[in-house]
């Protein structure tokens, strides 16, 4: 296990639960790319792939962590885009 590996880990996770909160929260798309999430999910199923076929240890626990943050945060994306568009169907039909 590379404790630079772990640390990048941990930092890039830290990061996630705000993104999540502030999604969440807003209903907002604003700043957010659906394919930079995607482009991050695929990445983090690499790693998990990596970590099992090659290098199995504990750090893929924390690849598994960020790519569930991910997955909500993508998900509450797909919320909020069905949102935005609700309320726009909804304005130009009054």
């Amino acid at each position: 296990m590379s404790i630079f590996e772990t640390l990048m880990l941990l930092c890039f996770g830290s990061a996630w639960p705000f993104s999540i909160y502030r999604s969440y929260k807003s209903k907002s798309i604003e700043g957010k790319s659906p394919v930079f999430l995607v482009i991050l999910l695929m990445g983090y199923t690499f790693g998990i792939l990596h970590k099992l076929f090659y290098s199995y240890d504990s750090v893929v626990y924390l690849y598994v962590i960020n790519f569930i943050m991910i997955t909500i945060d993508f998900t509450l994306y797909l919320r909020n885009f069905r949102l935005k568009k609700h309320e726009e169907d909804s304005a130009v039909h009054w």
